[in-house]
């Protein structure tokens, strides 16, 4: 039953209507989908779940931009520039 609820839940992403949509349902699934696997209750799932949905969303945005690219400087702070040629 779970592994179908999975996979309806990823095939609703697949048809999101943008790539920030699609990253975030796709990282939302697969944050939740390992922090339960690895805290073993609903608490660590919702956790990576809130995670994975704003990294995926990030890193879709990004993918929508053409001839930018997501960077993390030595401070950890992450800013969206000019991909190098």
């Amino acid at each position: 039953m779970k592994k179908a609820i999975v996979l309806a839940v990823l095939a609703m992403t697949v048809a999101s209507c943008s790539q920030t949509e699609k990253g975030a349902g796709i990282g939302a699934v697969s944050g939740a989908v390992i922090g339960g696997a690895v805290t073993g209750n609903v608490r660590g799932a919702a956790v990576g779940a809130a995670i994975g949905g704003v990294s995926g969303a990030v890193i879709g945005n990004v993918s929508e931009q053409p001839g930018q690219c997501y960077y993390r400087d030595r401070n950890g702070s992450r800013y969206i520039d000019d991909c190098p040629r």
